[in-house]
């Protein structure tokens, strides 16, 4: 195996750095409230139930017109809507290096906003959506113009995404749909929500599951509340469906075959979000060994306290690692298939989050007092990717993909 990182990818962090030096951080910098000490009251609008402010938003999206104008947003996605077909060895490379350089507005660790797309809801309508749902949504939705909202986890049921509650019943032309959704993501600024419900089938099985690009505005369709979370501000919001219509033409792939555009969006996603806590974990690493070397304790500099000298070693190690498999794993996921390696997926997914959590950690106890203070950003990034560990997958169910491979659970007993 050529363990080099490409030429042309090591070209496009380069010239990425370039951009974000010269066209982000000077508009994040006449911004200051949403990065300093500030920032979760700045970017939060408390009176309206923890949703993001919509200064915080337009902020977000001049960042990526601007990046999308600079040629560098859309560049994980298919030449077809406008990108390099960014190759998932390119983005593992990308995320972590976005991330090792600590929180900004290139990537603010408070949502999966980036100067780099990551927006697997393009790839799921730009692969399964019918030719009248791309032209209405695919080219506005990568502009920012609009966005489209992710019902998948309920009340009742999060990991267990085969025994939704939610129902949708075929009525003349149209589906009717009743049910609830829970940390229904971005629904306050949406237009549409794709809504995943049960068409028939039996519950435990994921032949029966239906998507329904859901209009955010339809009768019967409500936002009870917003949940607050860990992390400030929150768009994870409670769902109602209460005998809500959508025409036949709502429906995003086959009919019962919903989970097929679950499946692509959290594929896309683990493997990046191993690797944006790979990389959040390097910062963690590199401010505290730099730190360590600064400060002086009992009469000689922290570093040179083997007890603090182990901990980071000890965290190095895990990095170097993990940045090993996650290149490996990401080069045989355009190789072979996104879904062929799976367990591989789950493996640095499952340590990789966790290592970004106790590098958080280890970085706030070695820096004292000032390291739980809200002007390092460590607590900041541990909330973060605590979350990692629970949306794309919970710890408990990335172990349980990787024993299903292991053990064959498949196969016919």
């Amino acid at each position: 195996m050529d363990w080099t990182i490409p030429d042309d990818v090591q070209q496009f962090v380069t010239d990425l750095d370039a951009f974000i030096d010269r066209e982000i951080a000077p508009l994040e910098a006449k911004h200051p409230q949403f990065f300093d000490h500030r920032r979760e009251y700045a970017r939060t609008d408390w009176e309206r139930d923890g949703f993001p402010k919509q200064e915080w938003r337009e902020l977000l999206l001049e960042a990526r017109r601007r990046s999308d104008a600079a040629g560098f947003f859309r560049f994980p996605l298919p030449q077809a809507l406008g990108g390099n077909d960014g190759s998932n060895l390119a983005m593992a490379v990308v995320r972590e290096h976005l991330l090792t350089r600590g929180s900004g507005l290139h990537f603010p660790h408070a949502d999966e906003a980036s100067v780099v797309a990551n927006l697997p809801l393009a790839l799921v309508l730009h692969e399964y959506g019918t030719d009248e749902q791309r032209e209405q949504y695919l080219e506005p939705l990568i502009r920012g113009d609009l966005e489209i909202a992710f019902g998948l986890t309920e009340p009742g049921h999060g990991s267990d995404a085969t025994y939704l509650e939610t129902t949708a019943r075929r009525d003349g032309d149209d589906w009717i749909i009743n049910g609830a959704k829970r940390f229904n993501s971005l629904v306050d600024c949406s237009e549409v929500d794709l809504v995943f419900a049960r068409t028939s089938g039996q519950a435990g099985k994921a032949d029966g599951i239906t998507a329904f690009l859901v209009p955010t505005n339809a009768p019967g369709f409500s936002v009870p509340f917003n949940h607050w979370t860990f992390n400030m501000p929150s768009d994870h919001s409670e769902v109602h469906l209460d005998d809500v219509r959508v025409p036949v033409g709502a429906v995003v792939g086959e009919v019962g075959r919903g989970l097929d555009c679950a499946q692509l969006f959290v594929h896309e996603n683990r493997i990046r979000q191993a690797a944006s806590s790979l990389g959040a974990a390097q910062y963690c690493i590199d401010e505290s060994v730099r730190y360590a070397q600064e400060r002086v304790v009992f009469g000689k500099p922290l570093h040179e306290h083997q007890g603090i000298q182990w901990q980071l070693v000890e965290l190095q190690t895990d990095a170097e690692l993990i940045r090993n498999t996650i290149y490996k794993t990401a080069a045989m996921m355009d190789e072979l298939g996104k879904t062929a390696v799976t367990d591989k997926v789950a493996m640095v997914n499952l340590r990789s989050n966790q290592l970004a959590c106790r590098a958080a950690d280890r970085a706030i106890q070695i820096h004292g007092g000032v390291g739980y203070s809200r002007h390092k950003q460590f607590e900041h990034i541990y909330r973060h990717h605590r979350r990692y560990r629970i949306t794309e997958g919970t710890d408990e169910l990335q172990l349980r993909r990787i024993a299903s491979r292991m053990f064959d659970f498949s196969s016919p007993r």
